[in-house]
């Protein structure tokens, strides 16, 4: 996308709701960028929080003018997304997390990698950091840290630069929803990777440079990272259902794995030596569990080591359960559906 000499306005959406807790962090380093301010905008869409979190937005407000913030009474993400779009007045918009901080050169290198490869968005590298100071919230980084734990996404690992099929927190041409339409509100969860997915189909271009870094602070409980990979899980059949162009085979994977184990450990009580199809897919997945954990646990101590490869398992069978789930959902007609609306 062509650029002229004076920077271009960039439209800084941050979507929250109820993030009392690290929304002071995410906006200290917002406006600290060290992007001309007079060319940006701060949105923070709000889904009508209930904690503390307006009354912070608003204490920024009285320090930093080019800052509002943005009612989103639909209280989802695509909501969201789709509010900031329609209240965005730049050439970029730069969607953010209040999850997450972000450097000072963050705003900087998402324009320039913009301006030198011209694709339609641009992202970089999560760096996933612990959200407390406890053993359960490090466990949580180091199994989302780790190929084993995430797949292939990219975003997430040590991303080399160049085309993707997805990023995380994603800066895209305005012309894009002019060209695609804006996010799907349908899709309560994967809402951004089908949008992506529409863009590709589109002709569109995906780029990520991994100097673009973000401090990102994922669940702060294993349980609340169990029930986030079963909600994830389960809108990917709905998903899959509204948009075919979305599927990928590293969502299935957990939902197959599930279904493996069932048919197995059906096998191990139904025929003699059916315990030996229990261990052909036991024994493997522990063993690059094993793998896993002891690599995790060079980074994060060995302490972590003995209990990695339970919570793993957990992980991806939480995952793979709520894809089926999804599925089962799906096949009689009971929809995940929160908002009937279209990509607007």
């Amino acid at each position: 996308m062509p650029f002229h000499d004076e920077p271009p306005m960039v439209s800084l959406i941050v979507l929250c709701r109820n993030e009392q807790r690290t929304i002071e962090g995410c906006l200290n380093s917002i406006v600290n960028q060290d992007y001309p301010v007079g060319r940006t905008e701060v949105l923070v869409v709000d889904g009508m929080s209930e904690d503390g979190t307006r009354d912070i937005v608003r204490g920024f407000q009285t320090r930093y003018r080019p800052l509002s913030l943005v009612d989103n009474p639909g209280k989802t993400a695509p909501c969201a997304f789709n509010v900031g779009i329609k209240a965005a007045t730049g050439g970029l918009v730069l969607f953010m997390s209040a999850h997450a901080t972000y450097p000072n050169d963050y705003v900087r290198l998402c324009v320039d990698t913009s301006r030198r490869t011209g694709a339609d968005n641009v992202g970089g590298v999560c760096v996933t950091k612990a959200m407390e100071d406890t053993i359960q919230s490090r466990l949580v980084r180091a199994m989302t840290t780790h190929r084993f734990g995430v797949g292939d996404a990219e975003y997430r690992l040590n991303a080399s630069e160049g085309p993707v099929d997805t990023v995380s927190l994603p800066c895209y041409d305005r012309k894009v929803f002019e060209r695609i339409g804006w996010f799907d509100e349908r899709l309560t969860r994967n809402q951004d990777y089908e949008f992506n997915r529409r863009l590709l189909a589109a002709g569109g271009r995906i780029w990520c440079n991994p100097s673009i870094r973000v401090l990102y602070y994922n669940q702060a409980t294993l349980g609340g990272l169990f029930r986030q990979a079963f909600g994830t899980g389960k809108w990917n059949p709905w998903m899959w259902f509204v948009a075919p162009y979305a599927f990928a085979v590293r969502h299935l994977v957990p939902g197959l794995f599930v279904v493996s184990l069932f048919l197995v450990l059906g096998l191990w009580f139904l025929v003699p030596n059916g315990w030996i199809a229990v261990a052909a897919i036991l024994v493997p997945y522990f063993v690059l569990a094993l793998l896993a954990s002891f690599q995790q646990a060079r980074r994060f101590g060995f302490a972590l080591a003995l209990p990695l490869p339970a919570l793993f398992f957990t992980y991806h069978v939480s995952y793979g359960l709520g894809t089926l789930w999804g599925a089962v959902r799906l096949l009689v007609g009971a929809t995940p559906v929160q908002v009937r609306k279209g990509r607007g």
